[in-house]
């Protein structure tokens, strides 16, 4: 069979699947049953000659196949959202740039760097998802982002192990800082020693995601997870309703709510987070450059040329 014959309903399914890396994820996104996803893979898989996803008990893994297939149909997909776009008579897609983000980094870095970017280059459109790392990535190889600013723990290995690997360039590397409630033992100084927070109470991220994810790394006991938020802005809260402890980035520093002091914490492993913008390799469409620039002065506090 042709691969000429294959249908634009499939090549959309796949790249959803690609991107949510579950069947179920797809159908849910795109409000068919799984049955009809699967039907569509297959009639894919069928069309193309060679199986396009290895299906594991977590989830789909595209295969060498499946990654030319992607390669493609994004291509596809993106000419023919274009010439949709133009013929409702709206501008063309060369003007836009689609950004991925970490939950933290919405706090401070992304709304300044789209403000920034609407200053300096007011027609070039920016939209922005939020989203946790492997769902970023997954976005990022289905082309339904540009670029996607990540956040990474030491050792700061790659976000995935696919080919070809992502293009990443470090915006920010900082320490890692303590929220404590304003009334709290510890709130009474700038820099705390780590043995001061043996028996504290934290607030982490939720199971399923990283649950010590709010504890300071390293502590050399079981710490007491007293509440779970995926949101930093609800840790903070928390945190300031004194109902314990959470780890921020120094990047939040400035975001946090009243009630909250930030300490330094001394001894034990220097703590670092990095802040990164992903992408595919190959040239930056012009608007995605822009913005990569414009994230690029926020995160380091380098002030744009009309500023100067």
């Amino acid at each position: 069979m042709d691969f000429g014959d294959v249908s634009l309903v499939a090549l959309r399914v796949f790249r959803e699947v690609a991107e949510r890396g579950t069947l179920t994820a797809a159908a849910a996104a795109l409000g068919y049953t799984q049955s009809a996803v699967s039907r569509q893979i297959a009639s894919l898989e069928r069309v193309a000659g060679t199986p396009v996803l290895d299906r594991r008990p977590g989830g789909v893994r595209l295969t060498a196949g499946g990654n030319v297939v992607l390669r493609r149909a994004i291509a596809v997909l993106d000419q023919i959202d274009a010439a949709g776009r133009e013929l409702a008579g709206l501008p063309a897609d060369g003007g836009s740039v689609r950004l991925g983000w970490f939950p933290s980094a919405g706090a401070v870095l992304v709304p300044r760097a789209v403000a920034e970017l609407r200053r300096t280059h007011p027609a070039v459109r920016v939209t922005t998802r939020e989203g946790t790392t492997p769902v970023l990535v997954r976005a990022l190889r289905a082309g339904t982002v540009d670029l996607a600013v990540l956040g990474s723990v030491p050792p700061f290995r790659p976000p995935d192990s696919e080919t070809p690997a992502l293009r990443l360039k470090t915006l920010a590397e900082r320490t890692l800082c303590l929220a404590v409630p304003a009334g709290h033992p510890l709130a009474g100084a700038d820099v705390v020693d780590v043995a001061d927070l043996r028996g504290q109470r934290w607030i982490a991220g939720p199971s399923g995601e990283d649950t010590l994810m709010g504890v300071w790394p390293g502590l050399d006991e079981r710490p007491e997870i007293a509440h779970t938020a995926r949101d930093w802005l609800a840790k903070l809260n928390l945190v300031a309703a004194g109902c314990g402890l959470t780890t921020l980035p120094a990047s939040l520093v400035e975001a946090v709510p009243p009630g909250v002091r930030v300490v330094t914490v001394r001894g034990g492993p220097s703590e670092r987070r990095r802040v990164v913008l992903a992408r595919l390799p190959g040239p930056l469409s012009e608007p995605a450059a822009l913005l990569a620039e414009a994230l690029r002065r926020v995160a380091t506090g380098v002030p744009d040329r009309a500023d100067d």
